[in-house]
C-alpha cells in the first residue's frame, strides 16, 4: 500500500530541505519506490534531488489549452488518454524516484475539466510508488486542487517564533476542515539553535499541534546552495540529516 506524506508551511521555512532529507532516509532505508511532486509554483526540488526537470504539469495543461483553442488539438485523441500520455513522458527520472513539478497555478479562464483530469492521473500513478511525497507550496491548496489523494503523514514546518507557530495553527485549523484527508499531522521547527522556550511549547500546547522533533541551523546547507550540489548528496553524518532520520522514525515512516 502507498504512503503518502505532505510537507507543508511558510515559505522559506525549509520545506524541500526537509523532503529531500525525507527522500535520502527512504532510499538509504530501501523501503521502496518513491514519487515526489514538486507543488512549488518555483519547482526547485529537482535542483536538491539533482534531477533534471523537462516538464510541469502547468505547462501540459497551458499547452493543451492553447491547442484547443486553436483548433491544433487531435481531437480523435480522448484529452485524458492525452494528459496521461504527457504526465508519463513529464517524469523526471532517478534512483528508485521519479519526480514530478505542478508548476505555476492556473491562468485565466477555466481549468475545472483539465485540473480534474489531471488530479486523476497522478493519482492513479501514484498508485504504482511504495511512497508519494508532496512538497507544498506555503498553504495545503494543492493538496484539495491538484491531487484526490488521502495523506498519511503530514509534517508542518515552522521557525521558532511565535508568528511561525501561530501559521501552524492555521494550517491545523485547514486539517481539520480537509477532516479524514489526513490521517496523522507533527509539528516541526526548522533552525532550532536552542530548546524550546517555554512560552512556545505553552503556544504549541494551547494549538493542540504534535511536536514531532526539531531541525538544527546547519551550515552544510547553505554551502551545498552556493556551490549548487545537490543536497541529498549530503553524508549520513551530516546534522541535518540525523535529525530528519530521527523525526522519520518517530513518526513511523518505516512501513
Amino acid at each position: 500500500m502507498t504512503m503518502t506524506i505532505a510537507v507543508a508551511g511558510k515559505g522559506g521555512v525549509g520545506k524541500t530541505t526537509f523532503i529531500a532529507m525525507l527522500i535520502k532516509y527512504i532510499q538509504n532505508h530501501r523501503l521502496g519506490c518513491i514519487l515526489a511532486i514538486d507543488g512549488d509554483p518555483a519547482a526547485n526540488l529537482n535542483m536538491v534531488l539533482g534531477m533534471p526537470l523537462p516538464e510541469t504539469v502547468g505547462r501540459i495543461r497551458e499547452d493543451t489549452r492553447d491547442e484547443v483553442s486553436t483548433g491544433r488539438y487531435d481531437t480523435s485523441i480522448p484529452k485524458a488518454d492525452f494528459f496521461e500520455y504527457r504526465i508519463h513522458e513529464s517524469l523526471a527520472e532517478g534512483d528508485h524516484i521519479d519526480l514530478i513539478a505542478m508548476g505555476r497555478p492556473e491562468g485565466p479562464g477555466c481549468y475545472c475539466a483539465a485540473n480534474n483530469i489531471l488530479r486523476n492521473v497522478i493519482d492513479r500513478l501514484g498508485d504504482n510508488y511504495d511512497y508519494v511525497l508532496i512538497d507544498n507550496e506555503a498553504g495545503l491548496e494543492h493538496i484539495s486542487r491538484q491531487t484526490a489523494r488521502n495523506v498519511d503523514k503530514l509534517f508542518v514546518l515552522t521557525d521558532m517564533t511565535m508568528r511561525g507557530i501561530a501559521t501552524a495553527g492555521h494550517i491545523s485549523r485547514l486539517i481539520r476542515e480537509l477532516g479524514t484527508r489526513v490521517r496523522q499531522s507533527y509539528l516541526v521547527i526548522n533552525c532550532a539553535t536552542v530548546e524550546v522556550p517555554a512560552a512556545i511549547q505553552e503556544e504549541i500546547n494551547r494549538l493542540d499541534l504534535n511536536l514531532v522533533g526539531t531541525l538544527p541551523e546547519d551550515p552544510l546547507i547553505a554551502e551545498f546552495d552556493l556551490s549548487g550540489r545537490p543536497l541529498i548528496q549530503v553524508g549520513d553524518d551530516a546534522p541535518i540529516y540525523l535529525a530528519v532520520a530521527a523525526i522519520a522514525e518517530k513518526a513511523g515512516i518505516q512501513k
